[in-house]
């Protein structure tokens, strides 16, 4: 098999079949080290972490390391496609694109099995992206220590941009992102009596507006700073106090500083609820990512190589507030992430997400040609 006959969509829609959550990525895992069996295996090593995968292709006179990062893990999503290969998975779907990064990783894969390249190529497929996070605990684990990348690189289909688009630029590029539990815990009682109870409802609704107050009056407006709670639960019938209510949300800033300033309001916030309406109330932080930044001089170089080549087509980007535990790898490992045009209406963890699976192909074609670029002599 040569990258030209490489059956990119094929393995594409194999892998849109079987999303899976974080650490349970079992058959997705599996998929993938068959594939590897495949491979002529005489320049390839592979390991397995948890349920990711570590492969190094061995290169012929190595000066260096370099390494590509794929995630693996799908989201919990009533999948709403026209697909004939929709999700086999009820409540699951990959609908954050990573289906396509891990086709894309293959491809890299295939390429370099089976052309020799100076360098080595080492190839990292990262579970639970999504959470709970798997990126921070597979740069700590023994597997990856002798095979540590000495630059990195990855990417992240881009809805909004046209197949044949890549978007970057130097420094931040990704939100530091966290998410946020916060459970109330009051006294339940009979809706007609309700100075007899604690209402976590009420409790909950005054919290939620209190908590929109952050970004307008304690963010610098020349900052950025988000605070969503997408999902409120409290209460069992339309007659009954609410004695708990839960609220859940994300917090994203382009600061650590902002992170550490917006975690301090919502705390006192909490304090106040507490004391305002005589609850008990608990903050879990759940999962914290660290921003993507993009090392400027690997970053640079790399849209200079794309203008130079003509490959893609380079737009340079604005940061966004998405997430992305890629960051922890450039905090520890310089390199980059860019974006990856895949022109579709509906955008990422939408459950109509249909990207351009023409992208797939020119994405190994791009980065294949990069990574043997920086390993010319």
């Amino acid at each position: 098999m040569t990258t030209a006959t490489y059956p990119f969509a094929e393995i594409r829609r194999q892998l849109h079949r079987i999303p899976e959550p974080g650490f349970q990525e079992f058959k997705t895992q599996k998929f993938i080290l068959d594939y590897l069996a495949g491979l002529p295996q005489h320049r390839v090593e592979i390991r397995t972490w948890r349920t990711g995968i570590i492969v190094r292709v061995k290169g012929t006179d190595p000066r260096q390391r370099i390494g590509y990062r794929t995630d693996m893990d799908g989201l919990p999503i009533e999948e709403e496609t026209s697909y004939p290969f929709r999700s086999s998975h009820p409540g699951y779907m990959h609908a954050c694109g990573h289906d396509l990064h891990m086709s894309i990783a293959l491809g890299i894969l295939t390429h370099f099995v089976e052309n020799e390249i100076r360098d080595d190529v080492i190839v990292l497929f990262q579970p639970a992206e999504e959470g709970p996070g798997g990126a921070l605990p597979m740069l700590a684990c023994d597997e990856l220590q002798d095979w540590m990348p000495d630059m990195i690189l990855a990417l992240h289909i881009a809805p909004e941009y046209p197949v044949g688009t890549i978007a970057i630029k130097p420094g931040i590029l990704f939100a530091n992102t966290s998410e946020l539990f916060i459970d109330l815990t009051g006294k339940g009682g009979h809706a007609a009596y309700p100075h007899q109870a604690n209402d976590m409802v009420v409790a909950a609704a005054q919290l939620v507006s209190q908590l929109q107050t952050i970004v307008a009056r304690n963010v610098n407006p020349l900052d950025s700073g988000v605070i969503t709670i997408g999902k409120i639960e409290g209460g069992t019938k339309q007659n009954i106090i609410a004695e708990k209510a839960r609220l859940e949300g994300t917090i994203r800033t382009l600061s650590a500083e902002t992170m550490e300033r917006i975690k301090g309001r919502i705390e006192a916030m909490v304090r106040g609820v507490e004391a305002g309406f005589e609850c008990k109330a608990a903050i879990d932080y759940g999962s914290n990512y660290r921003q993507v930044y993009n090392e400027e001089t690997l970053t640079d170089e790399f849209m200079s190589w794309v203008r130079e080549t003509g490959v893609m087509n380079l737009v340079e980007c604005r940061e966004a507030m998405t997430g992305e535990d890629f960051g922890y790898f450039l905090e520890k490992i310089p390199g980059f992430l860019f974006w990856l045009g895949v022109d579709t209406p509906y955008g990422l963890h939408h459950a109509k997400i249909e990207p351009d699976e023409d992208a797939i192909a020119l994405a190994v074609t791009t980065v294949t040609r990069y990574i043997e670029w920086k390993s010319t002599p």
